[in-house]
């Protein structure tokens, strides 16, 4: 039976409410606040079916960035439709993800050589945890079994990624099924002492690390991290200086570095890698999100010749025993080679640069508003704390934004900035007086 057409938001909204049940949402609150009905996507502009436009300025929850229906990216899914649309990857391959982990392994951080695919940034850091794991079984070390992260770390919701991750929404909900992994201090700036600038506050975590890494080595399979931005913790920016002695730290205590790039690879923090500002190479680089440029699920841990060797053997008991049905897809493998390609051709991540000072430069009224604390940039990422007296600020700011034509999903009172890379200076100008136009009858 053929799919009725939607014609209408109502309609859409009142058959989406029925069927469908939405990610971290606590549906009832749909009675009051309406799901915002989505028909079609141009640039950095999302429409609903009356035509009315919205700003997406957080790329639809990170992973867009040139822009919704982006034409070379619809050329290259479009072409491979006619070729192959999946094959599984268990005995089988394929030229797109051959060329893709030949393009990966040149631009990632040196000794990154190897591509182990998934579907999302969740079963990514699924496969670097087990990976981890399973090496130091394989080296004769299987007492190396627990991992420590970071302060206020997210790094997903599968029961492994929520195992180190430090989110008390999701610790209480599930913390009895979770395996129970140790924290260490998070060099977040905004937590420096009077006087104490970004670069000394991160060096003064690196030293309560080293001090757990002193006494719980032996147990320790890694360390997981996101590189200089840590997203779901409302954008916590931290100096290089700390990737730099964490990477130090790990080697010299026989410790995995994970590098979750999830959110913040693919050139959002001003470099293709974050851990490139830290000038290191990780023992696993998680990736997702933007991979595909916002198209179609697909994630990727990239990983070093000697983690390889360890699982290379005649027992199967010795190989990574991992796999997902639609692991290394065609079609999304595509929208990540046409994706690499437009940074290639395009002059991507100096552009960004140019656009960021733009930012920068016209966001001052945002940065002296006198209820505006913190505000910080880092790439292609703004973010900044509001003063404000209501608990359900962020609800509040969100429903406000979108009568602005603008999409804001503040973190409690956090507002960022995460638009597509295509945004123009026009679209800057309206982003930046519409917040502020929405912050001002906020507070």
């Amino acid at each position: 039976m053929a799919a009725t057409p939607i014609k209408s938001n109502q309609a859409l909204l009142a058959r989406s409410l029925a069927a469908v049940w939405h990610p971290c949402t606590q549906m009832k609150r749909h009675e009051t606040l309406p799901l915002v009905p989505i028909s079609h996507g141009n640039g950095v502009w999302l429409y609903d079916q009356e035509g009315k436009r919205y700003l997406d300025a957080v790329s639809s929850w990170w992973v867009n960035l040139f822009g919704h229906c982006n034409p070379r990216i619809n050329a290259a899914i479009t072409d491979q439709l006619g070729k192959l649309e999946h094959v599984m990857l268990a005995g089988f391959t394929h030229e797109p993800v051959v060329q893709l982990s030949e393009r990966l392994a040149q631009l990632a951080p040196d000794g990154l050589g190897h591509c182990f695919y998934a579907s999302d940034g969740a079963s990514a850091v699924e496969i670097a945890l087990k990976m981890s794991a399973h090496y130091w079984r394989n080296a004769g070390k299987p007492e190396k079994t627990q991992f420590i992260s970071l302060q206020n770390s997210y790094h997903g919701e599968t029961l492994g990624a929520l195992s180190v991750t430090d989110v008390a929404l999701f610790k209480d909900a599930y913390g009895p099924m979770l395996k129970q992994n140790a924290t260490v201090l998070n060099p977040d700036s905004r937590n420096a002492a009077i006087g104490e600038n970004a670069h000394d506050y991160a060096l003064r975590c690196a030293a309560q690390l080293e001090s757990h890494l002193q006494q719980h080595h032996r147990q320790l399979a890694a360390l997981i991290i996101e590189p200089l931005v840590q997203g779901a913790a409302g954008m916590a920016m931290y100096h290089p200086v700390y990737l730099s002695r964490a990477r130090e730290l790990c080697e010299e205590y026989g410790v995995h570095l994970i590098a979750d790039e999830i959110a913040v690879g693919m050139g959002r923090t001003g470099t293709m890698f974050a851990c490139e500002q830290g000038e290191i190479t990780p023992d696993f680089l998680c990736l997702s999100k933007g991979i595909t440029g916002g198209y179609l699920p697909l994630s990727v841990v990239m990983t070093t010749n000697k983690i390889y060797q360890a699982f290379y053997a005649d027992d199967v008991t010795r190989g990574f025993l991992h796999s997902h049905s639609y692991t290394g897809n065609p079609l999304a493998c595509r929208a990540a080679l046409a994706t690499l390609e437009i940074f290639a051709t395009e002059d991507v991540l100096n552009t960004n640069r140019i656009k960021a000072a733009y930012m920068n430069r016209i966001a001052d009224s945002l940065r002296k508003h006198p209820k505006v604390k913190h505000f910080r940039n880092r790439g292609m990422i703004w973010a900044f704390e509001v003063e404000t007296p209501h608990a359900d600020f962020a609800q509040r700011c969100f429903s406000l934004a979108l009568q602005h034509e603008i999409l804001l999903r503040p973190m409690g009172n956090t507002v960022y900035f995460m638009p597509p890379y295509v945004i123009s200076e026009a679209e800057m100008d309206i982003l930046v007086t519409r917040a502020l136009q929405v912050i001002d009858q906020l507070v």
